[in-house]
């Protein structure tokens, strides 16, 4: 691997020189001396244009559009000698439906599963409304399976994860802070405006429905029955849910949120 610069390229026989430009948060995955600059690749003519950019640590799963020389290709592209190569992020707020060839669609799902480290998140993303797949025996097979199966995207903090060769729809997650989690995929994926808080079970991730208080009276605690009249079942679990003490900390971190893409 060589950078653009004053030495020379040395080359081993057989070889040439492609140059590559990463864009916004792809460059992420770079090594610092190949961010937000182009910069060449000895390549052999034989890799495909994804295993080129996967050779470089970036998923193939974080693109949705790369041009060479200005023309859309698809991950199957051949690298051929002095090739100007642009690799760009999923776009979220801008349709480049027209231009795409790496995949048949954007990703712009708004359902996910997630690995077993992100469980909170996972949760914070059902208070949020969105449908969102979690268990903590998922190994990375079966997580690769649901996120094709089901078209979901794969939220993960494990870059080797979303390199697998059949996973089309992922994300790899930056923060750490599991609140900061949920600003950071809200933000990616455009979503503040389709959130539906407080319509998912954050159990099951069943949806919530309103339901009177007559038909659960007899499931309810003395204090409850006292204290509050709205209630929600859940349609996958069957849990009554309702406005406890816990909503207005919940409340509080959704308004945080979706006000200012904090927590």
């Amino acid at each position: 691997m060589s950078h653009v610069g004053p030495s020379p390229v040395t080359l081993a026989p057989g070889c040439f020189l492609a140059t590559l430009r990463f864009y916004a948060e792809l460059n992420d995955f770079l090594e610092p001396g190949r961010r937000q600059v182009a910069f060449e690749q000895a390549s052999t003519g034989r890799e495909s244009v994804k295993e080129v950019i996967e050779a470089l640590g970036v998923p193939h799963t974080q693109v949705d559009l790369i041009l060479v020389d200005g023309w859309s290709v698809d991950f199957s592209y051949r690298v051929a000698p002095g090739d100007r190569i642009s690799v760009f992020p999923v776009f979220e707020s801008v349709d480049i439906t027209p231009l795409l060839e790496v995949r048949p669609r954007p990703l712009r799902q708004t359902r996910f599963v997630l690995d077993t480290h992100l469980g909170r998140l996972a949760t914070y993303l059902r208070l949020m409304g969105f449908d969102t797949l979690y268990r903590n025996d998922y190994d990375d097979s079966e997580l690769v399976r649901i996120s094709v199966g089901e078209t979901r995207i794969l939220l993960t903090r494990d870059r080797g994860l979303l390199k697998r060769r059949a996973l089309t729809h992922g994300y790899s997650v930056r923060e750490t802070n599991p609140r900061r989690q949920l600003g950071e995929v809200l933000e990616r994926f455009d979503l503040r405006r389709s959130a539906a808080p407080f319509t998912r079970c954050l159990r099951c991730n069943g949806c919530l429905r309103l339901v009177p208080k007559e038909a659960v009276l007899e499931r309810l605690p003395p204090r409850t029955r006292r204290d509050y009249d709205e209630f929600r079942i859940c349609r996958g679990c069957d849990r009554v849910v309702w406005q406890g003490s816990h909503y207005q900390r919940m409340r509080r971190l959704v308004d945080a949120v979706l006000g200012s893409g904090t927590s």
